[in-house]
C-alpha cells in the first residue's frame, strides 16, 4: 500500500544556484547495451577521466546496485522495470546534486529508458554501447552467455530475453576495434559539447 502522508520538500537552493556554487551541471549519461558490451568498463574509465578534469562524476553500475538497493529484485520483466525505475530515481537525485552520473545498465526496454528521459529532460543522454552479440559472447567476462546458451540462466538479455536497441540515442559508441580509452573519449567529447 502506498502512503498518502508524504510531501515533496523543495530545496532552499535552486538548481541554478547549486550549479553556480559547484561550477558543475549534473546530468545522467545512460550507458545501455548487452551484457559484455563494455558499459561498466567504459563508464569506469570515463569517470576517471572526468575526475582528472575536476568534474564530479560517479558510476552507478548494474551489478553493484543489485548487491544493495535492488537486491530484492530478480530478472523477470517486471523486476527489470523496477530495477531501472529505482536507478532512474537515484540518478535524478545525483544529477540534481551536480553530479555527472554514469549509469551503466543493460536496461533492455525502451519504455523504461524513455521514462527516465521524460523525468530528466535535457539532463538525460542515452548512450548506446553498440557491440554485436557475437563480440559480447566472445568477451563474455562472467561466462554468462555460455550459461544462458545451455539453459542454466533464464531470461538472459540477447539470448532468451529481448533487448530493444535505442532508436535515436544521443550517442552511439561502436566498440569493436576501439580501445576503452577511445570509447570513453568519444563520450567525453559529447559531454564537453552538450553540457
Amino acid at each position: 500500500m502506498k502512503s498518502t502522508n508524504i510531501k515533496w520538500h523543495a530545496a532552499n537552493v535552486s538548481t541554478e544556484e547549486r550549479e553556480t556554487a559547484l561550477d558543475a551541471k549534473g546530468c545522467v549519461l545512460w550507458l545501455t547495451g548487452l551484457s559484455g558490451s563494455g558499459k561498466s568498463t567504459i563508464g569506469r574509465r570515463l569517470e576517471q577521466m572526468l575526475l582528472e578534469r575536476k568534474t564530479f562524476a560517479y558510476v552507478l553500475d548494474g551489478d553493484n546496485l543489485r548487491h544493495g538497493l535492488n537486491a530484492d529484485l530478480g530478472f523477470a520483466p517486471e523486476d527489470r522495470r523496477e530495477n531501472i525505475r529505482r536507478v532512474g530515481e537515484v540518478s535524478a537525485l545525483f544529477a540534481d546534486a551536480g553530479v555527472v552520473v554514469i549509469a551503466a545498465f543493460i536496461s533492455p526496454y525502451r519504455k523504461d529508458r524513455d521514462a527516465i528521459r521524460q523525468k530528466l529532460g535535457e539532463r538525460f543522454a542515452e548512450i548506446h554501447i553498440a557491440t554485436s552479440l557475437q563480440a559480447c559472447e566472445e568477451r563474455d567476462p562472467k561466462g554468462l552467455y555460455q550459461k544462458a546458451r545451455t539453459g542454466e540462466i533464464g531470461n538472459f538479455t540477447g539470448i532468451s530475453a529481448p533487448y530493444e536497441e535505442p532508436l535515436q540515442p544521443e550517442l552511439r559508441i561502436q566498440t569493436e576495434g576501439k580501445s576503452v580509452d577511445q570509447c570513453a573519449e568519444e563520450i567525453l567529447q559529447f559531454i564537453e559539447k552538450q553540457y
